[in-house]
């Protein structure tokens, strides 16, 4: 018949090897659990560039002085944000990223290498498309915009542009009334940019990706849009 000594000690021994295996290999525990904190990470990151915010690169210098950048090069990088537009639509003065307006300009990928093309730039490992453009919004759905000596019109009213380049005007070009689910939109490089006025003509409203509120790339320019 066992003592309540040895009955004590044959209870606490389960747990002191448990104690043990929960305080073993705590390496071998750490990579055990990793694909499932890769795998959240994923989600999250998909989740946030998809819905809420996403990066791009300035391709060009048609948004110059307010946005640098250059053909070939990786220029300034700002955040997009989709949230105002789930609720509302785009303004005059708002900067926004859009699809080329021509969907037979889209590069057709198929279903998997549409996928895999998405996914890389969600988790940012691959550069917004060259189809993808940054232009500032100047005229509205059911408005008519114009240009004469040097000045913007929209429904007959000269609008401010503070942030155009000193000196440089913008060149005429004939009324034109926006569309419905429509935009017209002009760089703010107005001698160099190719927007509504040539080229690409009006932006649908279901090619806009989002709204860039945020100068984040390079630190030193940091700023709000």
């Amino acid at each position: 018949m066992k003592t309540e000594a040895e009955r004590t000690a044959l209870k606490r021994a389960p747990d002191a090897k448990a104690a043990g295996e929960r305080h073993r290999n705590p390496i071998l525990r750490f990579l055990g659990e990793l694909p499932g904190l890769v795998i959240m990470a994923l989600v999250l990151a998909i989740l946030i560039k998809t819905f809420l915010f996403q990066a791009f690169y300035i391709p060009s210098a048609s948004m110059e002085p307010t946005l640098h950048g250059c053909t070939g090069c990786s220029g300034d990088r700002v955040l997009v944000t989709k949230l105002p537009y789930y609720f509302g639509d785009p303004k005059r003065g708002d900067i926004i990223v859009f699809e080329d307006p021509d969907p037979a300009k889209r590069p057709d990928r198929g279903v998997i290498g549409g996928f895999t093309h998405w996914l890389f730039q969600a988790v940012g490992v691959q550069k917004p498309d060259n189809e993808d453009f940054i232009k500032r919004v100047i005229g509205l759905p059911g408005d008519t915009v114009w240009a004469k000596h040097g000045k913007v019109y929209v429904n007959d009213i000269a609008i401010a542009e503070p942030y155009l380049p000193k000196g440089d005007k913008t060149r005429d070009f004939q009324r034109t009334k926006v569309p419905k689910n429509s935009y017209f939109v002009l760089g703010d490089n107005r001698s160099n940019s190719d927007d509504s006025r040539f080229g690409l003509g009006f932006i649908p409203r279901d090619a806009i990706i989002g709204k860039a509120f945020f100068l984040v790339w390079p630190p030193s320019r940091w700023t709000g849009l």
